[in-house]
């Protein structure tokens, strides 16, 4: 064997590495990028759950995004607000007290009340099944499909599927509108806390088509807004809608509800 063939071009290749190597040691101190230590104090007091509830593709972005672009320090629901407090001593700001919201799925149709097209074999994903023909095995074409799509994708164990429709906990609901955005359905929705006065259905049929596939779905007949005192009620497309900001939880859209589509969640759970 050729000694002076083996040696030489190992004595090449190290030259070259050493020289790469160097001239990579000198573009990262030349080109080293101070980092704000105040980045690494934010990021080490969220909780890590990459919800995207904040807007932001994950907690090191918001960390970023607070530090280095202004990004508000209450925009973690997972934090709260012992968070949001903590996260503005560090930026030296105030912080402006943000409502809690959770998530509420707009349906009632378990299969006792709700009448379903066919029996569905396939896969457990809301996604796949909604592009059946109908938009699903369920007959009502904007009622939950209960495969667990939200339950999935819920990084707090806040979201359960009982009786064929999804429910959610609010005890541990943080309102990071992860299931609000893979619902095929878009019938999850964030709203206040406070606000126990709600309605639980997302059809915009006409009320002797709610009537045919849904026993407790919004038939839009308008008793809910003659009986509001506070103009807080209206029915929009057919469907029954109110406004938080009226709304004074006096419950008489509820007792005049005739399909019992308005709510009143009596036990309110806080965090």
């Amino acid at each position: 064997m050729d000694l002076q063939g083996i040696l030489y071009p190992a004595l090449i290749l190290g030259g070259l590495g050493l020289v790469f190597g160097l001239l990579l040691a000198y573009a990262s101190k030349r080109f080293h990028v101070e980092t704000d230590p105040r980045v690494e104090q934010v990021r080490e007091r969220l909780p890590g759950a990459n919800c995207g509830g904040c807007g932001f593709p994950g907690c090191d972005a918001y960390a970023e995004a607070v530090v280095l672009e202004g990004a508000k320090p209450n925009l973690c629901a997972a934090g709260g607000a012992e968070l949001a407090e903590a996260l503005a001593k560090i930026m030296g700001v105030s912080v402006e007290a943000s409502a809690r919201r959770v998530a509420f799925v707009k349906c009632k149709g378990t299969p006792d009340v709700a009448r379903w097209r066919c029996l569905y074999e396939g896969a457990a994903d809301c996604r796949e099944a909604v592009v059946l023909p109908g938009g699903g095995h369920k007959a009502c074409s904007f009622g939950c499909l209960g495969l667990g799509t939200c339950v999935a994708v819920c990084p707090f164990d806040a979201i359960h599927i009982e009786n064929s429709v999804a429910r959610v906990d609010e005890a541990k609901c943080v309102g990071c509108g992860a299931c609000v955005t893979l619902c095929p359905k878009g019938l999850i929705e964030l709203v206040p806390v406070d606000q126990r006065v709600r309605v639980a259905c997302h059809s915009t049929h006409r009320g002797v088509d709610v009537k045919k596939v849904c026993q407790v779905g919004c038939i839009g007949c308008g008793l809910c807004v003659k009986a509001c005192p506070n103009d807080a009620v209206h029915v929009e497309n057919n469907l029954a809608r109110i406004d938080p900001d009226k709304c004074t939880q006096c419950c008489l859209c509820v007792d005049k509800c005739p399909t019992k589509a308005i709510l009143f969640l009596e036990h309110r759970v806080d965090r």
